[in-house]
């Protein structure tokens, strides 16, 4: 289980680039779970996902996750806990190293080990096998240069390199949104196939409305720095893409009235 409590996270403060990127966030992603956050440019749902991640740290705020409290966890001792797959399907591999090699380093993540690369006959094998499982064709080439690959199949073998040792949480930074149609929907389908076969916690941001109503079983909706929505349960399962565009522009709309209002009384009291 991940619990965040009243994370907060204040960019160049007090200096006229300030951004409040996250306000007192508090939210509780259940074991077994998949979420996804949503909401536009500057809402904070990538900064939610590194302040989770352990890329900077926040300014107030606890995060647990599997009763560890990681607060001041440095990133490279969360990734003993944390699985993730970045936008960029060149991130989180090593492009001259083969497919095989670069499975072999995630599934000894965390242990202490040579700079020597033993891809044994145990290990190809199964390497093979979950490979097999992508239908991708690519576990007869098993020793190609992972660099040479197609974004598509880069993402979805970081996809299983990320989730080989079953993490307790898997981190998805809009994990299709630098590939082709086919290559995203093919990407999705496997996410969701891993997540579920494996029993996996996830939390995914996306741009993707379509992905954000068929893989997750809850959508997080965020504004300024601010969790607006919450779609779970029945609430969840009737969600549909017109309802998600419709909160937006009633929280836009809203957003805009609030600012109407206090234009008004500021101009009353000067």
């Amino acid at each position: 289980m991940l619990k965040i409590e009243n994370l907060s996270k204040t960019f160049f403060p007090n200096t006229p680039n300030e951004v409040q990127a996250l306000r007192n966030i508090s939210l509780t992603i259940a074991e077994g779970s998949f979420t996804a956050i949503i909401g536009t440019n500057g809402s904070g749902k990538s900064t939610l996902l590194n302040a989770v991640a352990g890329t900077f740290e926040p300014d107030k705020g606890k995060i647990t996750l599997a009763e560890h409290d990681i607060t001041d966890w440095q990133e490279f001792k969360r990734a003993t806990l944390i699985g993730r797959v970045f936008q960029n399907p060149f991130a989180g591999t090593a492009a001259e190293m083969s497919i095989a090699e670069n499975i072999v380093l995630a599934m000894h993540r965390g242990e202490h080990r040579s700079l020597r690369i033993a891809v044994t006959k145990k290990a190809r094998e199964a390497i093979a096998d979950k490979v097999r499982a992508l239908k991708m064709g690519l576990e007869d080439r098993l020793d190609n240069p992972i660099g040479t690959l197609s974004g598509g199949q880069r993402q979805a073998l970081t996809l299983l390199m990320a989730t080989w040792l079953k993490p307790k949480l898997l981190l998805l930074d809009e994990h299709t949104a630098a590939l082709d149609p086919k290559s995203a929907a093919k990407v999705a389908e496997l996410t969701k196939q891993i997540i579920d076969q494996e029993k996996l916690t996830a939390l995914m941001v996306t741009h993707s409305m379509q992905q954000a109503v068929d893989l997750p079983d809850r959508i997080i909706m965020m504004h300024r720095g601010q969790i607006v929505e919450d779609y779970h349960g029945d609430m969840k399962r009737r969600v549909r893409i017109p309802d998600l565009y419709a909160a937006f522009d009633r929280v836009q709309k809203r957003e805009l009235f609030d600012e109407a209002v206090a234009q008004m009384l500021e101009g009353q009291y000067t």
